[in-house]
């Protein structure tokens, strides 16, 4: 996926005076720099369910991951409209960021073997892939999708000052 340039704007209800819209590069910055994230889905019934995960920032899109029966993924087989949350957890200083857009699954094996590289390099050996049939595949015969989540919009919301930037895409 081609990195866009998404127009950019910032919601002075939300901030003090003399906040700046964050710049889309620094948000990128902090979702590749990002060891955690918290992934929200809709169950079938219509119910939120949120948990966190590991994701890769990769030619400006999200990628996670999940076994194949948990309810992450059986989430996304009825609604792949999703929601990335990750930031500092703290009320002074950082940047927190939200991510909007739809998880589409990642079956071409190149694609999953570079994204197993990314995962390993970015959280070292215990997260070693190998890739077999359109996923990845685990320790003890696990499997995992891989999906990706190109933003639609997204926000940030920074700490020092306080302000609330808008990225629209596409």
């Amino acid at each position: 996926m081609a990195q866009q340039t998404p127009r950019t704007e910032l919601d002075a209800r939300y901030g003090e005076p003399r906040a700046t819209a964050t710049e889309w590069g620094r948000a990128v910055a902090l979702l590749t720099e990002a060891e955690l994230f918290w992934l929200t889905t809709v169950r079938p019934e219509g119910r939120p369910h949120v948990t966190p995960l590991l994701a890769v920032w990769s030619d400006g899109a999200l990628y996670f991951s999940t076994g194949a029966r948990e309810r992450k993924a059986r989430n996304l087989a009825q609604n792949p409209e999703v929601v990335l949350t990750t930031g500092t957890n703290a009320l002074h200083g950082g940047c927190d960021l939200v991510v909007e857009g739809r998880a589409v699954r990642v079956t071409d094996d190149a694609r999953l073997t570079a994204l197993a590289t990314a995962w390993e390099e970015k959280y070292g050996a215990d997260w070693h892939f190998d890739v077999r049939d359109g996923a990845f595949a685990g320790e003890r015969g696990n499997v995992a999708y891989v999906f990706e989540v190109a933003p639609r919009t997204a926000f940030g919301f920074g700490k020092a000052p306080y302000s609330q930037t808008r990225w629209e895409f596409g």
